[in-house]
Parts: structure tokens; sequence; C-alpha cells
């Protein structure tokens, strides 16, 4: 019980903070190609009607390390440490480094799919890590739905009420103010997550227990 709490609380750097470094490397990669050939976002930017055309396949994967923006990218790494780290010393380095990418992809594909009933998104480019984090998040709050956490580092929830909040309501503000926010592939990301995390819930029920009464205790 001591090894398991300590391996839990560990920082050393891991997969998630190489994770962090490759987004980082790749996005001025990206930028710099982009400004020397507007055209380029093509080749690393997901967009249903090329997946659908059969063009460009692997922009499921690469729009993964792609970012809109400066600030979209620090929102994005900073949700990633905290989260990232968190969740690679439950299930470990080499089962977080499959589950995000898997996760990522799974959210992308989720995007191209429902972009055949969200019209308004068949000839949208989509980036970003937020699909591979919301399946985390969604992972994270099967595991551990009571965990207190604190919404935009200010607003005190349950961290089950917190990611539900955080994936409706990014959808809500994207409806209202018009927002280019990839809702379905953050949906599919969540959803891969959640069964995941019940599938760990059923095959490990003792350890899940334990990280519970540790992380929930007062």
């Amino acid at each position: 019980m001591a090894y398991f709490r300590r391996r839990v609380v560990s920082w050393n750097i891991g997969i998630t903070s190489k994770i962090i470094l490759v987004n980082v490397v790749l996005f001025f990669i990206f930028w710099i190609l982009t400004i020397i050939n507007p055209n380029f976002i093509d080749y690393i930017a997901l967009k249903p009607s090329n997946i659908f055309s059969g063009k460009n396949l692997w922009t499921i994967l690469s729009s993964m390390f792609m970012h809109g923006s400066f600030s979209h990218l620090l929102v994005n790494m900073i949700s990633l440490f905290f989260i990232g780290n968190f969740v690679e010393r439950i299930i470990g380095a080499k089962r977080f480094a499959v589950f995000y990418l898997a996760g990522g992809i799974i959210a992308g594909i989720s995007f191209v799919l429902l972009s055949l009933i969200f019209k308004s998104e068949f000839d949208t480019y989509a980036v970003g890590a937020s699909g591979a984090i919301f399946s985390l998040a969604g992972l994270l709050m099967i595991l551990l739905p009571r965990l207190p956490v604190l919404v935009f580092f200010v607003i005190p929830m349950p961290l089950w009420l917190g990611v539900l909040f955080l994936l409706f309501g990014l959808w809500a503000i994207s409806v209202v103010a018009g927002l280019p926010i990839g809702n379905t592939a953050h949906l599919g990301g969540f959803v891969i997550g959640v069964i995941y995390g019940f599938y760990l819930k059923m095959k490990y029920p003792r350890k899940v227990e334990m990280l519970r009464m540790y992380f929930t205790r007062r």
C-alpha cells in the first residue's frame, strides 16, 4: 500500500512531459511551414471532407500535435501536465502512452464521423490535443469521481461534475459565441475514456478502491 501511494504521487519526468515537449516543438515547426506555404495545413490538420475523399488520412494522428495558436497550445499543455501526469502515475507509462494516442485518434475519428450530422464541421479543420486530454479526463472521472478539483483553477467541484461541466460548458460557449471548438472530438475522447475507466474498474477493483480511499479520505 505504501509503495502504491508513493508511485501515484511521485512526479518524476515521464511520458507526459515528453508528449508536451513533442507538442511544443511540432507547434513551432508546423507554424513555420504554414507561414511558408498556407496550403500545408491540409497535410497536418484534420478535415472531414479530406478523409471521406481518402486524402491525407494521417492527419487523424498529426492533428493531435498541431494547435491553432500559442494560447491554444498553452491551455492544452497546462491541462495535459496536470491530468496527464496524474493518470500516468496511476496506469503506468506504457499503458498511458498507448491510451493517450488511442484516445486522440478516436477523438479525431469521432469528429470526422459526426461531421455527417453536424454539417458545419464537414469542411472545417480540427487541431489540438484536447480530444486526447478529454479521454484522460473521462478515465479519471470513473476512477476518482469524487476527487476535489478546481475548474479554471477557481471553481471547486468533484471531478465527475468538473469534467461534465467543461465538456458541455465548452459546447454551449461555442454555440452561443460561434467559437470553433472541436466539441465532437471532445465527446469522442471522453466516451472512450469512460469506457476504459469502467474496464479498469472491473479488472482491478481492489486497486481502484485503494486509490479512491487514499484520494478521497479526510
